[in-house]
């Protein structure tokens, strides 16, 4: 179902294009002497609906184009003074009328064809695009925390982004990079990521590794899933620079920024084997402590609005469980 304000955006462009037929109507009713230039006009609002709504409204404004203009030449030719047209003046002109109106028809008809064409491509596109990320994820569902926690995460940093009012490709590839974030802890010792005791600075630096490890793995997959690379990549970095790289503030792609809180609120919320989880209350302190220093104040912003209104609770197992 369409969005209200979708809705309304596809309501105004309709509108505009129909205020252009009557204005380049009026323009060539007042300027009789350039005719020709002023019936080439009408190939804008025509090309514009084919590129916009497809094939259909294409070919419907060219054709309501041309019966526009053979309107006005009807009003022409019986106006008192229309007597000054010869038969083969207004044979002239009806037959100049009538190349132009087929050729514009034809022009809508091809470009709306050409515009359904390529949202085919991009549905095809996108569909391929989700069963890569499916089969991505089906290599982490061989550690089952790790597939929930990417699950979770994943929810958390969408619904962020939703909160933040991004554009909704970006918000697919916060979905995707959060999916996605911790897949190169597969290459990672089980025992080192599920020690008990506290880990070594060795055994840190290896953990750490999961970040370049994962971007490896993903870098040969190619396509839409490259734009998510960067976000993996910088998905520990913090605010104030002191995370894996030395990367601070806005220079951290907001993406990941986004999934930075929401990959510690379900760290906190979750029993790890050297702790027990903390409450939703005390992970939200904690990461509220966090602004300015870990993480961005515009995204603690929306976490403590989504936390507040109770939308970041999940009662939904992870995709491949269900």
């Amino acid at each position: 179902m369409r969005s209200v304000p979708h809705a309304v955006e596809r309501v105004n462009k309709e509108l505009w294009v129909i205020l252009s037929i009557f204005a380049i109507a009026l323009l060539l009713n007042q300027v009789i002497g350039s005719q020709r230039m002023v019936l080439s006009l009408y190939v804008l609002p025509t090309i514009a609906s084919s590129y916009f709504y497809g094939r259909r409204h294409g070919t419907l404004t060219a054709l309501a184009s041309v019966l526009m203009v053979a309107g006005l030449l009807m009003f022409r030719t019986t106006v008192p003074g229309s007597e000054l047209f010869t038969a083969a003046m207004l044979w002239g002109q009806w037959l100049e009328v009538a190349v132009w109106g087929g050729t514009l028809i034809i022009t809508g008809y091809l470009m709306g064809t050409l515009y359904e064409h390529k949202n085919e491509q991009i549905k095809e596109l996108r569909e391929t695009y989700q069963g890569v990320l499916m089969i991505l994820r089906h290599f982490i569902s061989k550690d089952a925390y790790t597939e929930n926690h990417c699950y979770r995460v994943s929810v958390y940093a969408t619904r962020i982004a939703g909160e933040m009012n991004l554009p909704a490709d970006r918000i697919e590839d916060v979905r995707a990079a959060a999916l996605l974030h911790d897949i190169g802890k597969l290459d990672i010792s089980r025992e080192l990521l599920y020690k008990a005791a506290r880990l070594t600075r060795d055994e840190y630096e290896k953990v750490q590794e999961h970040v370049s490890r994962g971007v490896e793995m993903l870098e040969p997959v190619g396509g839409a899933l490259r734009r998510v690379i960067p976000i993996i990549l910088a998905h520990h970095d913090k605010f104030d620079g002191s995370g894996y790289n030395p990367t601070s503030g806005e220079g951290i792609p907001i993406e990941s920024r986004i999934i930075a809180v929401a990959d510690v609120y379900d760290a906190l919320t979750s029993d790890r084997p050297y702790r027990k989880a903390m409450s939703p209350f005390e992970a939200r302190d904690t990461i509220l402590n966090g602004a300015d220093t870990e993480f961005d104040p515009k995204v603690i912003a929306a976490f403590s609005a989504l936390f507040k209104r109770g939308d970041l609770e999940i009662w939904s197992a992870p995709l491949s469980a269900a």
